[in-house]
């Protein structure tokens, strides 16, 4: 195993992590951690990199919607517990999911629904909304969202067959 490393050279490598990508004071905590740092000196290193703006909790919470919303397609309900998870308050969590436009949401839930139900296999209508729903909620999005998401899809396919 590596040898553990000294305060200034573990502040320093976090700092160079936390200039490659957002992190979160969590994932830096068990970095910080993981190199065998004691927890005092964890925890002054956490206040020096938030305090240099290293660390920013929101910002963090902003990037991570977009991306898991933008790239992963991910659902508010997914995206919000993994937040959490990372420790995240729920008011950061909030202001951050409102940066998704509402319409932008929609769209995603009835594109990547409608790209599911063309590539699956059911043997009746109830067969493929169950499978749709089992699917939209897994992506984390709300029953309301993948409802009426299943609904334009199924009217989509209903219609292109008659």
């Amino acid at each position: 195993m590596g040898r553990n490393l000294g305060y200034e050279e573990a502040l320093a490598k976090a700092a160079a992590l936390c200039s490659l990508s957002e992190k979160c004071e969590s994932d830096i905590r068990k970095k910080l951690l993981s190199w065998g740092l004691e927890a005092n000196d964890s925890e002054k290193a956490i206040q020096h990199l938030i305090k240099e703006k290293y660390i920013d909790e929101k910002r963090f919470a902003r990037f991570f919607v977009q991306d898991k919303h933008r790239f992963s397609k991910w659902g508010k309900t997914k995206i919000s517990y993994s937040l959490k998870e990372k420790g995240i308050s729920p008011a950061v969590i909030r202001e951050a999911l409102e940066t998704i436009k509402d319409e932008d949401y929609s769209d995603q839930i009835d594109e990547l629904l409608k790209a599911k139900l063309k590539g699956l296999k059911y043997k009746d209508i109830f067969d493929a909304k169950a499978k749709l729903f089992r699917f939209g909620m897994s992506r984390g999005f709300e029953y309301e969202k993948v409802m009426k998401a299943i609904e334009h899809a199924v009217a989509n396919i209903t219609q292109s067959e008659d």
